[in-house]
């Protein structure tokens, strides 16, 4: 299943004037999912509560805390987010010295043209989705090294399947941000109680058997992901869910020559950004990989 992100980009923009506040908000959003700020602290709690934001348009002359200073502090975590100052009137050194660092991509002087800075915001959202894509990239190619080491580690030094299972639990669960990672064992499309586990939350069940996805995922021996988010495709499964506090959950089948050998579940108890299509082709291949491995220290 491929979930994609929202339609419409995220943008925060930061304003201690509330008319301009406004108009930038008129301004974006027909085009935008627009989050306001009348200033730089308060845009640092939004951000702290709505996440990464493609573009952020700050205005720099703000009392306590001035526009390039404010974006500085949003450089560490979030990266690839393109920020735009707004100024009325020339503050050389600090534009200068926030361009050149890479903490702003472009300023615009009062007052500003709207078509401009429209056709501006929208290059800037085309130039975070490229960041952000090449981090995921990045990220991917990096998880896939790491887990792949881990993978062969583990087929050296595992004494049964169980152990290869436990000891392969926690990585995957960290490296996808996964509160909870089960492997359990299945054979002749039945589940069986051996299982390797990771839960950072002990609210967490470790167990699949009552799981309502899995007839389908042993019979289609197909992927799936669960999630949340409205209308619900079957009340029963989210009535589950919502009892045992699982707000998205992943199902893998580990194969082998037609043959599932363990069922890989990623479970999030947090609501949270869908996962993208690579990340998904990605831990579909790594599972894959697995069931190589599995069949090694079966037949050994």
């Amino acid at each position: 299943m491929s979930l994609e992100r929202p339609k419409k980009p995220k943008i925060l923009v930061v304003d201690d004037e509330p008319d301009n506040l406004d108009l930038l908000y008129r301004t974006f959003r027909r085009n935008f999912q627009v989050l306001r700020a009348e200033s730089g602290a308060e845009a640092l709690s939004v951000l702290a509560t709505e996440g990464e934001v493609a573009v952020i348009i700050s205005d720099q002359r703000m009392p306590q805390m001035k526009g390039t200073e404010f974006l500085s502090q949003t450089v560490p975590q979030f990266p690839d987010t393109v920020r735009i100052i707004l100024t009325g009137f020339t503050d050389v050194e600090d534009l200068v010295e926030a361009i050149n660092s890479g903490q702003v991509y472009k300023y615009i002087t009062k007052p500003w043209d709207a078509k401009h800075l429209i056709e501006l915001v929208q290059t800037a959202v085309e130039t975070y989705e490229v960041l952000k894509q090449r981090t995921e990239e990045i990220h991917l190619a990096n998880v896939q090294k790491a887990l792949l080491a881990t993978i062969l580690q583990v087929a050296q030094e595992a004494d049964n399947l169980v152990s290869c299972l436990i000891a392969i639990a926690k990585p995957f669960a960290e490296s996808f941000a996964a509160d909870c990672c089960i492997l359990q064992v299945v054979e002749d499309n039945q589940l069986l109680a051996e299982q390797g586990s990771y839960t950072k939350l002990q609210t967490i069940e470790n167990c699949l058997e009552k799981d309502p996805l899995i007839p389908e995922v042993l019979s289609n021996q197909k992927l799936i992901v669960w999630t949340n988010a409205p209308p619900a495709k079957s009340p029963d499964v989210a009535e589950y869910y919502q009892n045992i506090g699982i707000k998205m959950h992943l199902l893998v089948p580990v194969l082998y020559r037609g043959e599932v050998l363990t069922i890989l579940s990623l479970q999030w108890q947090e609501k949270r950004q869908p996962l993208p299509e690579e990340q998904l082709q990605l831990i579909h291949l790594l599972a894959q990989q697995l069931g190589l491995v599995l069949t090694m220290i079966r037949s050994s």
